[in-house]
């Protein structure tokens, strides 16, 4: 349930003054004049938070440490937008490879997909960057300076005092701090590790476009987990908005167990569940700390809700209090609408079963595109310009540029037979080899004899070899005199 305005229109710490039937019409972080509500959330504590926690620190431990490691001399993941060079778990990519970058994020979208409508917004709450770096780090910080919400919210209220000028003054430098490691984390994936560190121990007048990039990637960061917070998952992520149509009464969502805990009602001290249950009481006490450790400050009781990331902070809660008051755990747990309703286990529906097909398809797919993906990518054309020459032996040739691209994690010695029709050629500037991830350029001379010429335009075929084998056959078109003018 949403609240009415308040006096402290930014605070959504305190308790809930009237029931409100319209919390889907307004955002739980804004009152009605659109004003912020900041977010003081209790720090959580149980299972999930532990599960969460471990969960937490091996995925950041491979988010910071996966730009030191490497695979055949190639990064774990890097993705130079700028050079347009890719290396996923350590192989090569190119823009040439743009099919295999297509199917991935198709299988991406559909893994998606599917999971959410099997488990819901796991990845939210469990595995997505944002979730992990606000509430595994950010936060912890914040509760370490701070202290829990009510103390920020004190501290929030006390005047300028010198303790509170030092306590924000340390949490904002160690949140700026934090936030320039992400971005020089960030700014390795992209132009890689080696080249990072040349930014910054090098005279930074001869980087300032990667100083740049590193600055504003710093500050976007800051105000990211300073300011914007769980906003982000409300405005700009757009997942939250996509769940509706991919859930359904089957998806796992952390759900509200409404048939045990309606009717609410506040817990008396002489007051027992025998009573409570003869006056139509639910299991319920109407505490409110599931909302209070809520990182987006939403009141799971309402229902599944475009806000809510799966976090299973409000069953850490939830189920703390009814240990508490001596009820069994589980008033709000992962479940399914039908298994509220109707008590059904979860099971695997038809919709899901379609999208696994369509998964298995597309794996299928990359994998085939993968495993046969050429080492070298390798394109011919003629010399912009240039026309077809004679040759003092009667012959004719066309100019070539040629560009190869070397997909392997080795240095790759590369020769170029002319497959047909009959006829020569030369490398221009000798033997090439080219080396590893790297795209290499020269030029080609090809000759034709004028009886093996199919008038102004000849289709001819370039192999391309490595060690006596085979990699690749590349088209292109021999220019000479029409047949009228030989």
């Amino acid at each position: 349930m949403s609240r009415k305005p308040s006096s402290k229109s930014d605070d959504l710490s305190g308790p809930l003054s009237t029931a409100d039937l319209d919390f889907r019409d307004h955002l739980a972080t804004a009152d009605r004049q659109g004003n912020r509500r900041w977010i003081f959330a209790r720090q959580p504590n149980g299972r999930y938070y532990r599960w969460r926690t471990h969960v937490s620190w091996l995925l950041l431990g491979i988010l910071f440490v996966g730009p030191f490691v490497k695979i055949n001399g190639n990064p774990l993941l890097l993705l130079n937008i700028v050079e347009r060079r890719f290396s996923i778990l350590g192989q090569i990519f190119w823009p040439q490879d743009m099919a295999i970058f297509a199917v991935a994020l198709l299988l991406f979208i559909m893994s998606i997909m599917i999971f959410t409508s099997a488990f819901g917004r796991l990845w939210c709450g469990w595995t997505c960057p944002q979730t992990l770096l606000m509430e595994m780090v950010f936060r912890k910080i914040e509760y370490a300076i701070e202290g829990d919400a009510p103390a920020q919210r004190r501290l929030r209220d006390a005047p300028w005092t010198g303790s509170k000028v030092f306590k924000k003054t340390l949490k904002h430098l160690t949140f700026f701090a934090l936030s320039l490691l992400i971005a020089n984390t960030l700014l390795s994936y992209i132009i890689g590790f080696e080249d990072l560190i040349m930014i910054v121990t090098d005279d930074p007048r001869h980087h300032l476009t990667g100083l740049g990039f590193m600055i504003g990637f710093t500050v976007m960061f800051y105000l990211l987990f300073a300011r914007f917070r769980e906003q982000a998952c409300t405005f700009i992520c757009p997942y939250g908005r996509l769940q509706s149509t991919v859930l359904d009464e089957n998806s796992l969502v952390v759900a509200y167990d409404y048939k045990r805990g309606e009717k609410r009602a506040p817990m008396h001290r002489d007051q027992s569940w025998q009573a409570r249950t003869s006056e139509g009481l639910g299991d319920c006490v109407n505490c409110r700390a599931c909302v209070a450790v809520c990182p987006t400050g939403i009141d799971i009781r309402n229902g599944t809700q475009m806000e809510c990331v799966h976090c299973a902070a409000c069953i850490d809660a939830c189920d703390s209090i009814m240990e508490k008051v001596g009820r069994p755990a589980g008033l709000i747990r992962y479940a399914s609408l039908n298994t509220i309703e109707k008590g059904q286990p979860f099971r695997f529906t038809s919709r899901m079963a379609v999208y696994s097909v369509v998964l298995c398809a597309l794996a299928g797919l990359l994998a085939v595109l993968v495993f046969t993906r050429s080492p070298v990518e390798t394109t011919i054309l003629r010399a912009p310009g240039a026309l077809f020459q004679q040759t003092a032996q009667g012959t004719f040739e066309n100019l070539y540029l040629l560009k190869i691209v070397n997909k392997t994690s080795r240095p790759m010695p590369v020769e170029l037979k002319l497959e047909s029709p009959r006829g020569s050629l030369r490398v221009l500037g000798g033997e090439l080899v080219v080396p590893k991830g790297q795209l290499s350029q020269t030029s080609i001379l090809i000759d034709l004899q004028a009886a093996d010429l199919s008038g102004g335009r000849t289709k001819i075929k370039v192999g391309v070899y490595s060690m006596g084998k085979r990699l690749e056959g590349v088209d292109t078109v021999f220019l000479g005199p029409r047949s009228d003018t030989k």
